[in-house]
């Protein structure tokens, strides 16, 4: 049986998320029912990670296993046909062995977080960016995010509805710049907890607002408890930017 690895790019704003739900509309059913509509398959598209409501992509990954071999290029185009009424598009499609899986075989993802620092309100980028009517101070924002780089109890930001067994995950890299009237957190690792960014993304803007001091921030952490947390940061400002995964061979 074939499988497809698929890129997938996506404005969250009108879904509740990737996964499946009864009665809302999501990206894993709008895909599946797409693959449907092309083959009359019925099929599950499985993703590198379960995006909430809200939350955009720029370079997801799921696969999906198909009964008959087809053209990658025929695949995307179906899909993306049956698609045009949704916020979603195939950016590519690619033929992968059977061990292959979108989720399991990552070994690392990339987010980003976007944050509008300008006194006026974003009108062109609406549900795409955290308006923030205040100058932050990046330097700071990135100097404090470095204590949140390596291997920690993340429990403090961690949704207290999180599913993961262990509070206990390793960020690789977090960098925080300015990018025009932008804040950009960009963030790496191989997993993530449940609302872990976004508790970032809240946390650092106290700090960029002079509010927190890295210390704070480092307090915070210690702590180990969600009390401790800054705001949540809203769904409507993180990206799923890509996913990597091992070279075949």
């Amino acid at each position: 049986m074939p499988r497809y690895k698929l890129t997938i790019e996506y404005d969250g704003a009108d879904y509740s998320g990737w996964q499946r739900q009864p009665d809302r509309p999501s990206i894993q059913a709008a895909l599946e029912q797409a693959v449907l509509k092309f083959c009359a398959e019925d099929v599950t598209v499985r993703g590198a990670g379960r995006t909430d409501a809200g939350v955009h992509a720029s370079g997801q990954i799921a696969h999906v296993d198909l009964s008959e071999p087809f053209p990658s290029d025929k695949v995307r185009d179906a899909l993306n046909f049956h698609l045009k009424r949704e916020q979603i598009a195939i950016l590519s499609v690619e033929l992968v062995d059977d061990e292959f899986d979108a989720r399991f075989s990552a070994i690392q993802r990339h987010y980003l977080y976007r944050i509008h620092s300008r006194r006026a309100p974003s009108i062109l980028n609406r549900d795409r960016v955290w308006w923030v009517p205040k100058q932050l101070d990046a330097q700071a924002m990135h100097k404090a995010a470095q204590l949140l780089v390596g291997h920690h109890d993340f429990t403090t930001f961690r949704a207290s509805n999180c599913q993961a067994k262990s509070p206990s995950k390793t960020v690789d890299f977090i960098d925080v710049r300015p990018v025009g009237i932008e804040i950009h957190i960009r963030v790496s690792a191989l997993s993530f907890l449940h609302n872990q960014i976004r508790s970032f993304a809240g946390s650092l803007k106290l700090v960029g607002e002079g509010r927190w001091t890295a210390d704070d921030l480092q307090a915070a952490l210690d702590a180990r408890d969600r009390r401790a947390c800054g705001p949540v940061a809203p769904s409507w400002g993180l990206y799923l930017l890509g996913v990597d995964y091992r070279e075949p061979g």
